[in-house]
């Protein structure tokens, strides 16, 4: 649009000029709460002040702190760090920014396990949601201990009170955008999924989203002892006491490192410590399974949820850590046993559905059924006709890699074009995937119906990526099957009702 004027829209903070960027007007950087820095820190969110005149929305805002990625993970994950203490922010691409358009919109929480990622991560570009017709907002919120740590003298769950804060600044703000406040769907991946599972199960969020995405992540409630190990080491290390006051006072830099540390074992596989949402009896009064499966959170709400085949092998692969997995074979097994908190009779049933597979793909896949698909396929079963399931299947161009964790949002946002989604996918991406993946979103987002069956007695699952997209029925079945009859028999000898 040369020529063309810059966009600028009201909010009710003050007004925002962004840029028109090939035919779509794009606001970044956008404050919906106060820097959570000096007195704010690790307090709720509050609103930002008001400005005068028109603020200048032309770049990605400060991002949260959070510690750099591994050289090992570094290789495959982009993650840009920008420094400033205004970090609560988020980014809007629309296509007809003015009260008048109504569009759907889909307002998109980042990945990164709670303590890394952003809003700027570049696979995550909005235009092409924008180009088809979507308002989309990405989402900055506070990470780590900043977000979730847990302290006696401070409110839990600082970083999902963010994205309330979020949730609520689109309601007020996004007709202005061309957004339609009525037509919201709230997606993430990875921690962002399990932000989006606990947002369903949160009182306060109900009305503000009408439909939610949950890619490889699945509602879930960490252990609060868990959590509190991790402030407890972070504390020895920095030799403070364990409160919000003192890490208040505590320098960034060295929180940071301290996090670092402690979080070595946090992985998925590994399962150490490891900060995460948890139940709080303000924000989040209830297990967000438990309020999804059994106490019918959430009323109304259409769900769309997805994985992908090969999810632990971005756990795995880089590092060598599969190699290893592999060489400590029976050891693995049995360790992923007490992570999985399943029987032999699970692991023996593994091996036998996969006869040539080595301890690391029986590891990955239980820790991965454990983590993201029973959980996933539970939610499906309480909420039939309304719940879409879908499997991302295409393999990385990379070594090793296969279809993994992360791999599908560069189909996701078909923003495989981009240098930063080529570290995951290798060269030569499909088109026609992207095609297919970022449509059966956007008819998601605009109608709830992304284009294949809905959950039901059959098990009805999209896969995408193993030859044309095609619905396969009770896929992974055995798998789930095996967990059941786990449960069944333990609850028989512990006399309890089996629940899962």
């Amino acid at each position: 649009m040369a020529g063309q004027r810059h966009p600028v829209v009201p909010t009710p903070h003050g007004a925002v000029r962004g840029r028109y960027e090939q035919g779509v007007a794009v606001f970044r950087g956008i404050p919906y709460a106060a820097p959570p820095f000096g007195p704010r820190r690790f307090r709720p969110p509050e609103p930002p002040e008001p400005w005068d005149g028109v603020r200048e929305a032309a770049e990605f805002g400060p991002t949260a702190p959070k510690p750099p990625y591994s050289e090992a993970f570094a290789r495959y994950l982009s993650d840009p760090e920008i420094p400033g203490d205004d970090c609560l922010n988020l980014n809007v691409w629309t296509p007809h920014p003015g009260p008048g358009a109504r569009l759907p919109v889909l307002v998109w929480l980042h990945g990164g396990a709670l303590t890394r990622g952003s809003s700027a991560v570049p696979v995550y570009d909005g235009s092409t949601f924008a180009r088809d017709g979507v308002v989309c907002v990405s989402v900055n919120y506070r990470l780590g201990v900043e977000g979730y740590g847990l302290f006696p003298d401070a409110p839990a769950n600082a970083g999902l009170r963010d994205q309330l804060a979020a949730l609520e600044w689109v309601r007020d703000s996004i007709t202005a955008f061309g957004g339609d406040p009525d037509r919201v769907t709230l997606a993430g991946q990875s921690a962002g999924a399990i932000s989006t599972g606990a947002l369903l199960a949160a009182p306060r969020a109900r009305g503000l989203f009408r439909r939610a995405v949950l890619q490889s992540g699945a509602p879930e409630a960490s252990d609060r002892d868990k959590v509190r190990r991790m402030v407890r080491r972070m504390a020895s290390r920095l030799k403070i006491p364990a409160t919000a006051e003192a890490f208040a006072a505590a320098d960034r830099g060295a929180l940071l490192r301290a996090q670092a540390e402690v979080g070595r074992f946090s992985s998925p596989v590994l399962g150490g410590p490891a900060f995460g949402i948890v139940v709080d009896g303000d924000v989040l009064p209830v297990d967000p399974l438990e309020a999804l499966v059994e106490k019918d959170a959430a009323p109304g709400v259409d769900l769309m949820m997805g994985w992908t085949r090969d999810e632990y092998r971005l756990w795995l692969v880089p590092g060598g850590l599969l190699e290893r997995v592999d060489r400590l074979g029976a050891v693995a097994l049995a360790g992923a046993r007490a992570r999985c908190h399943c029987g032999n009779e699970v692991v023996r049933g593994y091996r036998a559905l996969r006869p040539g597979a080595g301890a690391a793909e029986t590891v990955g896949q239980l820790v991965t059924d454990h983590l993201l698909r029973i959980p996933l396929h539970r939610v499906a079963d309480a909420r039939p006709g309304s719940s879409y399931v879908y499997e991302f299947a295409w393999p990385s161009g990379l070594p090793g890699l296969g279809a993994c964790h992360a791999l599908e949002l560069g189909f996701v946002f078909d923003s495989g074009d981009r240098p930063d989604s080529r570290r995951l996918a290798g060269e030569g991406a499909p088109q026609e995937l992207a095609d297919a993946m970022h449509g059966a979103w956007v008819r998601f987002v605009e109608t709830g119906d992304p284009g294949w069956r809905a959950w039901d007695a059959t098990h009805p699952v999209r896969v995408f990526g193993d030859g044309a997209p095609h619905t396969a029925y009770g896929p992974r079945d055995a798998e789930f099957d095996l967990w059941k009859a786990d449960v069944a028999v333990r609850a028989m000898r512990s006399g309890s009702p089996a629940r899962r």
